[in-house]
């Protein structure tokens, strides 16, 4: 009979020898030192960073690799589906200094707080009668609304978890195409190339868009979602240099974070730096892409927007800089005439 005695004169067979190994302290500390070791290295070799298989990515205009998980997976940010607002003497969560993103068409004027899309980023809506989305990524600091028909048929979205260029990716529900906000295609997915067309949004401070809209309605905290809209999970990232998640392109003209208003006109992309427009009397007459447009900065609120020749407001991007260039490498950068002496 194989095995050995013990001390008391036992006999221990080859299987309960193995058993009693692996069951011992040492060794089950042994293998925690391993698994935590492997768990390490794959971190390292950045193993876990593509992206999940929740998606059809077998279409796609991005390269795969550059498509990352956030961290919250598909509907780990609850994106908002049904909407509910109060009138402006009901927003008493808000304070004069509180950002938030205003759309306006008709008689009608809606505000999207800040601390309420820090923690969902997207919100399904309507305006004068038509569909659309309001978006926002807090990496970015980029607030974009969307016209919501996509091929003459109305599209809800969610947020999918993943990133491009550190900027938020939706998704479809009726398609699962994956859609850049900064980039305004689908990136992956049966409509891959399809483009998203922005609608003219105000990136402002609640006394700001309340003074120009005493009827606005505002975004209510009653969301169906347990959240705490007091708390800035990114307080201080608009401060510091880092990101959180790397993008292709960096440019040094400028602290990554630097906020900027961006246009695009036939191609032509142009970004005008808050630092450099601070440092001129507002209005600013430029010229991009063939077309005459006029900056307004407004330096209390800390906000600006676009409009064309004729006073009508141009949709336009405020974002952090390195947002911006990311997505619009060749962009043009306005800025501020030297004074006169």
């Amino acid at each position: 009979m194989n095995g050995r005695q013990t001390a008391d004169g036992d006999r221990v067979t080859g299987g309960r020898l193995l058993w009693s190994a692996l069951t011992s302290p040492r060794w089950r500390w042994t293998l925690f030192l391993e698994v935590g070791a492997a768990i390490v290295l794959a971190a390292w070799l950045g193993l876990g960073k593509t992206p999940a298989t929740q998606f059809d990515l077998t279409q796609h205009s991005v390269p795969l690799d550059r498509i990352v998980e956030g961290g919250p997976g598909k509907d780990g940010i609850p994106a908002i589906l049904h909407p509910r607002f109060v009138p402006l003497s009901e927003a008493t969560f808000l304070s004069d200094g509180d950002r938030v993103l205003g759309l306006h068409a008709g008689t009608e004027a809606k505000a999207y707080p800040i601390k309420i899309l820090n923690w969902h980023e997207i919100v399904n809506d309507s305006i004068a009668g038509k569909p659309v989305v309001v978006t926002y990524c807090p990496l970015c600091g980029s607030g974009i609304a969307f016209e919501a028909a996509i091929q003459g048929r109305p599209h809800t979205f969610g947020v999918s978890g993943l990133l491009y260029q550190s900027d938020l990716l939706m998704y479809d529900h009726q398609t699962e195409s994956l859609w850049s906000q900064i980039g305004m295609q689908a990136v992956a997915g049966p409509l891959t190339g399809e483009k998203l067309w922005p609608i003219f949004l105000e990136h402002t401070t609640w006394a700001e868009w309340r003074g120009a809209h005493p009827t606005t309605l505002v975004l209510s905290t009653r969301t169906g979602s347990f959240r705490n809209y007091e708390s800035d999970p990114y307080l201080g990232y608009a401060d510091r240099p880092d990101l959180m998640f790397d993008t292709d392109r960096v440019d040094p003209r400028f602290h990554p974070k630097e906020w900027i208003v961006g246009v695009e006109v036939d191609g032509v992309s142009k970004a005008y730096p808050f630092a450099e427009l601070k440092k001129g009397p507002s209005p600013v007459a430029d010229q991009v892409g063939g077309r005459r447009i006029t900056v307004r900065f407004n330096l209390h609120a800390q906000s600006a927007s676009v409009a064309d020749d004729n006073g009508k407001p141009v949709p336009s991007v405020t974002a952090f800089w390195f947002a911006w260039y990311a997505f619009h490498p060749k962009t043009l950068v306005f800025t501020a005439p030297a004074p006169e002496r």
